[in-house]
C-alpha cells in the first residue's frame, strides 16, 4: 500500500499546473482628431491706464474700488473752478473779436459810396478790407481758445475708458495731480475688459512645422486663416470647458527660445476667467484620421521601446512592439504595431510571458463617445488684412 500511496502522489507531482488567465480586447477602431496642449496667460482685450490730462486738486472718487464700471462712468473730480474761469475769459476775448469783425465789417460796407464820391482813396479801402480779414482771424483763434477751455473744463471729469474691472484709486482726494500727455499724467487707476478674453501660448518650431505641412496638405486649416477652436481648463478643473477659438499668430519665431506666439479668444460670459490666469489650453493639433485604441494601461515599457502582449489563435503569449500616439479617454492610439483582430491582454498582464499557453477571457473595450471634445461646426475664416 505504501508503494501505491507514493506512486499516486508522484503522478499529482507531475501534472502541468492550469494555464493562467487574462483578459483580452480587440483594439477599437475610432475617427478622431488629436489636440496639442499648452500652458496659456489670460490678458484683457483692453487694459487702461486712467492717468490725470489736466493739473488740479483730486476733489473726489466716484467708484468703489475693484468694481465693474460701464464705459462713460465718472470716475475721478478734479477741482474744475479754475478752468471753468478761463473759459469765462475766452469766451469774453470771443464776445470782443466778435464785434471787432462787425465793426470792421461796417466799415468796409461803407468803401464803395465812399469810392463813388471819390470820398476815399484806394489804399484806406484795401485797409478796411485788411482790418475785416484780421478780425476774422482773431475770432477763429478765440473760438480755438474757447474750444481748448471747454476741453480742460472737460477733463476735470475723468471717465472710464471702457467698460471693465476697475482697480484701485492710487491718488486720495485732496492731492494736487499732474496733468500730461502720455505717461507724464499722474497714474490714477487701470481698468481691464472681461469678455472676452486673449489666451496667449508658445508652440515650439516643432508644432510650427507640423501646423504648416498640415495646412498645405488641408487637412488641417491654418489659424492665420481659419478660427480653429481651442479649448480651455483652469487648474481646479477637470478636462477642458471653456470653448473659444484662435485669433492670431506671431509673424516669426523668437531667436531666443525657438518658439512662435499664438493668441485664442476665449468667451467670459460668466465672468469665471480674468486675466493673469495661467491655464491650461488645447488646441487641435491633426486633421480626421481613422485610429486603433486600446486601453493604456495595456501598454508596457521595454526601456525606450512600447510593447503590449497579444495571445494568438493557439492561446500562446506574443511580444508585440508597437508605435503609440495620443491618449482619448483613457484609450491610446497605437499608430504602429496592431492589427483590428489582434487580441491585445488588458488584465493579467502580470501573470503574461513570452511563448506560455494562456486562458484568455475576452472582452469588448467601450469606445471614446468622440474625440475628447464636443463636435464643432467648420471653423470659420479669420479677417485676412488687406494688402
Amino acid at each position: 500500500m505504501l508503494t501505491v500511496v507514493a506512486a499516486a502522489c508522484s503522478r499529482q507531482q507531475t501534472q502541468d499546473p492550469p494555464p493562467p488567465k487574462v483578459t483580452v480586447a480587440r483594439p477599437v477602431e475610432r475617427d478622431l482628431t488629436d489636440w496639442d496642449e499648452y500652458t496659456a496667460r489670460l490678458e484683457a482685450v483692453d487694459s487702461v491706464e486712467v492717468r490725470a490730462r489736466v493739473s488740479g486738486y483730486l476733489q473726489s472718487v466716484h467708484f468703489r474700488e475693484g468694481s465693474v464700471v460701464q464705459k462713460g462712468d465718472l470716475l475721478f473730480q478734479i477741482d474744475p473752478r479754475p478752468y471753468e474761469a478761463q473759459l469765462r475769459r475766452a469766451e469774453g476775448d470771443l464776445e470782443l473779436a466778435e464785434s471787432r469783425v462787425n465793426l470792421a465789417q461796417k466799415n468796409l460796407a461803407r468803401v464803395a459810396f465812399l469810392m463813388k464820391s471819390q470820398a476815399m482813396s484806394k489804399e484806406e479801402a484795401e485797409t478796411r478790407a485788411a482790418l475785416v480779414r484780421q478780425a476774422e482771424a482773431g475770432v477763429a483763434a478765440a473760438k480755438a481758445a474757447v474750444d481748448a477751455c471747454k476741453l480742460d473744463v472737460e477733463f476735470t471729469h475723468i471717465t472710464a475708458p471702457v467698460s471693465g474691472r476697475v482697480s484701485r484709486k492710487l491718488v486720495t482726494e485732496g492731492n494736487l495731480i499732474n496733468g500730461g500727455i502720455g505717461t507724464q499724467g499722474t497714474l490714477l487707476t487701470t481698468i481691464v475688459s472681461l469678455e472676452p478674453l486673449y489666451a496667449y501660448f508658445e508652440a515650439n518650431e516643432r508644432d510650427y512645422l507640423k501646423y504648416v505641412r498640415l495646412a498645405k496638405s488641408g487637412e488641417r486649416p491654418s489659424s492665420r486663416d481659419y478660427k480653429n477652436p481651442v479649448y480651455v481648463g483652469t487648474a481646479d478643473e477637470q478636462g477642458f470647458p471653456h470653448e473659444g477659438y484662435m485669433d492670431f499668430v506671431d509673424n516669426q519665431i523668437d531667436r531666443g527660445t525657438g518658439t512662435i506666439q499664438g493668441r485664442a479668444i476665449i468667451p467670459n460670459a460668466d465672468g469665471l476667467l480674468a486675466p493673469g490666469l495661467f491655464v491650461r489650453l488645447r488646441l487641435i493639433g491633426s486633421g480626421r484620421y481613422r485610429a486603433l485604441l486600446i486601453p493604456d494601461e495595456a501598454v508596457q515599457s521595454d526601456q525606450a521601446e512600447k510593447f503590449v502582449w497579444v495571445v494568438d489563435g493557439d492561446n500562446r503569449v506574443r511580444y508585440r512592439q508597437i508605435k503609440i500616439g495620443t491618449l482619448h479617454d483613457g484609450l491610446r492610439v497605437v499608430s504602429q504595431g496592431l492589427a483590428p483582430d489582434d487580441r491585445v491582454i488588458v488584465q493579467g498582464i502580470q501573470r503574461a510571458r513570452p511563448d506560455i499557453v494562456v486562458d484568455a477571457e475576452e472582452q469588448t473595450i467601450a469606445p471614446p463617445p468622440n474625440d475628447g471634445q464636443p463636435q464643432m461646426a467648420p471653423p470659420e475664416p479669420a479677417k485676412r488684412a488687406q494688402g
